[in-house]
Order: C-alpha cells, then structure tokens, then sequence
C-alpha cells in the first residue's frame, strides 16, 4: 500500500476494485488518506481523502455503490487522558475526548471523491455497521471516551441521509460481532458491556419492528472473535477471548448458530486460539482464518487456517509473510490480506505490505 496502516477498513467495491480507508500509522497516527487495490493490475492507489483522520470506524456498501464511512477516533483523541490506545504494544499512547468522529462521510467510487453526509446521534468507535436488505445501515454499540459503552442503535437511511433512533439492545456492548442472516434479522453476538465484562448472550434485531430480543447464548463469553456466514445460512463464530481475562489466552473453540432454532452448538477447535482476526468465507464454501493475536503468544500470527464445513473441521493452510489482520474477498474468490501490526523494538509497526490467498 502507499502507506502502512492498521486498524484500517477494506472494501470490495461493485467494480471490483478494494478501497482502503483510515487506520493508523507508524508514527501511532490517525490517517485521513485512502487508496483504491485494482485486482487487474495487482496495484495501490492513491484516491481522495476523508474529510477527519479515522480509526476503527466501520465502511458498509451501500445498494447504490457508494460507502458509508461511520464514527471512528484518532490516537489523537486520547491525549491527556491516560488511556492506553487499543490494540498497540509497546509504551502507551493517550488520548483525549474532544475529537470524536460522529459525522460520517459518503465515498463515490464514479468521482473517487468523499462527501459530508448525516451525523451519527453520538460518537462511536468499535460499532458494528450491517447493511439490510431493505438498503438501510445498522449500527449498534460501540462506546466512547466519555460515555463509555453503548446499548443504542441507529438507522442511516442512504435516500435521505439521515439518520435516525432505532430499539436498543438488552446490554451494552463493543468488540461484538453483527451478521446479516438470510431472512433479514441481523444476529448480534458476545463483546464486552460498560462493567468491561465478556458476554455469552445474543440477540436479533428484527428490521420490520425496529427492536432487540434475547436468542441462544454462546457456549462460552467471547469478545473480538468472528462471525460468518455459511452457505446453509448457519453462521460460524470462531475465536475470542474474555475481555475480563487474559489476552494471551485467546479461544481456540468455534461454534454455530442455527437461525432455524435460534441456538448455538460446538463444532471443532480451531489449530491454534485466536483473538482480532479476519474471516473471510471462500467461494469454496470454506472459511478462511487469518492472523490475529494467538493463544500464549500475545502477538499478531501470520499462520492461516480453513474451516470446511462439509466436515466440520479446521485444518493449517499457507501461512502469511506479515502478521496481517485485514481479508477481503475478491471478485475473482481470491483474499486480499492488508495491513496490520508486527512487533517491533520499542513497540509496533504499521504494515504497507499486502498479500493475495488464492483457494
């Protein structure tokens, strides 16, 4: 890339091509700039910049081909209040709470341009952001430096920008997952509440109502794992830890939700724990496992692994250069692995360097 970046969104456009936006730097900088990955030349581009510096903000898709970019915070913001940024090592940087990003930005991929749209009713980072079927953008949870965790939901409405209240959830929640399930409900899973507790519960946001309700609850509290969905609409949740708990000690265990009965069983371990990874499910039917910090080693991995679901079993597959932690699916099936952190002397550094997994 033109630049190293972590903690950065990737996402495939209707041409086909990747725009990465944001994330942050070498330097523990919030970046503004983006790029665009053209699978045809296998190159990075400069495009336009967003409007403020972004960090662990959310890009959806929208029906019409733009992006909707939402909430988000600057190592910046941190200053002065003695919080440690999350997800870097090494001496801790601050920040403080001035400079939250609660007004969201539309990029255009037939301009290469970001525009000014709706503000969010309060800043967020670490919400989830699911596009419905009816064209419209969830975003639940998230928390930030002053209000701390949040149970609120809002609806972007892209025909008017706008956007508006929406139910809230049972609990607060950040670091949990939000998966669009085929009958349009979308299936919240585990993350931390304001007592910076793991939960095992979840729930379905049904758009038709606008609410919340309890379903099954996972087999054990997992924030920071991932969930997917399989091609018979059962979804994978894979990894995590205890947020209340050690890092080092990320969950091997995966387990799947049958929308169907509403519940979730245990199905195989992955090879080895894993926390803040990516999952990307294959054309293959397969779901790829990437990075992530690793069981007993606090660090981001550049070991990879398939979870098939014909077998219901994890195997190892090639391993990554760089310890990325970023997987987008291609047009061509193909996974575009970007960005990330390695430890350094003194602390960690930004990754430019990308990668392709070809299934």
């Amino acid at each position: 890339m033109t630049v190293g970046r972590d903690g950065h969104t990737a996402t495939l456009l209707s041409d086909g091509r990747v725009l990465i936006a944001g994330g942050l730097s070498n330097a523990a900088d919030g970046l503004s700039s983006a790029e665009l990955y053209d699978p045809k030349t296998g190159a990075f581009s400069p495009t336009a910049s967003m409007a403020v510096t972004r960090w662990l903000h959310t890009a959806t898709l929208l029906q019409d081909g733009r992006v909707l970019i939402a909430g988000g915070y600057d190592a910046d913001d941190f200053e002065g209040t003695g919080i440690s940024v999350p997800g870097r090592s090494g001496p801790a940087i601050t920040a403080g709470v001035s400079d939250q990003r609660h007004v969201a930005e539309l990029y255009d991929p037939k301009t290469g341009t970001f525009g000014r749209t709706g503000s969010m009713a309060i800043d967020r980072y670490g919400q989830t952001a699911t596009l419905l079927h009816d064209g419209r953008a969830l975003i639940v949870g998230g928390q930030n430096l002053k209000a701390g965790i949040f149970a609120r939901a809002e609806l972007y409405d892209p025909k008017t920008g706008i956007f508006s209240a929406t139910g809230s959830l049972s609990t607060s929640r950040t670091g949990h997952t939000a998966t669009l399930l085929s009958d349009g409900a979308v299936l919240i899973v585990g993350g931390y509440n304001s007592a910076g507790f793991s939960l095992a519960s979840a729930e379905l946001y049904d758009p038709t109502t606008g609410k919340f309700s309890l379903t099954g609850s996972t087999s054990v509290v997992r924030t920071e794992h991932t969930a997917t969905v399989l091609a018979d609409g059962r979804v994978l949740i894979a990894g995590g830890f205890a947020a209340n708990g050690d890092r080092n000690n990320a969950y091997a265990s995966a387990e799947l939700y049958d929308p169907k009965s509403g519940t979730f069983s245990r199905t195989a371990s992955m090879t080895t724990g894993r926390t803040g990874h990516a999952a990307t499910l294959l054309g293959t039917g397969q779901v790829l496992l990437t990075g992530g910090d690793v069981a007993g080693a606090g660090k981001a991995e550049n070991t990879a692994e398939l979870y098939d679901p014909a077998s219901a079993s994890f195997s190892p597959t090639d391993g990554m250069d760089d310890p990325h932690d970023t997987s987008t699916r291609l047009s061509d099936g193909c996974a575009l692995i970007t960005g990330g952190t390695k430890s350094v002397v003194g602390g960690s550094e930004s990754l430019a360097t990308a990668e392709l997994y070809r299934p």
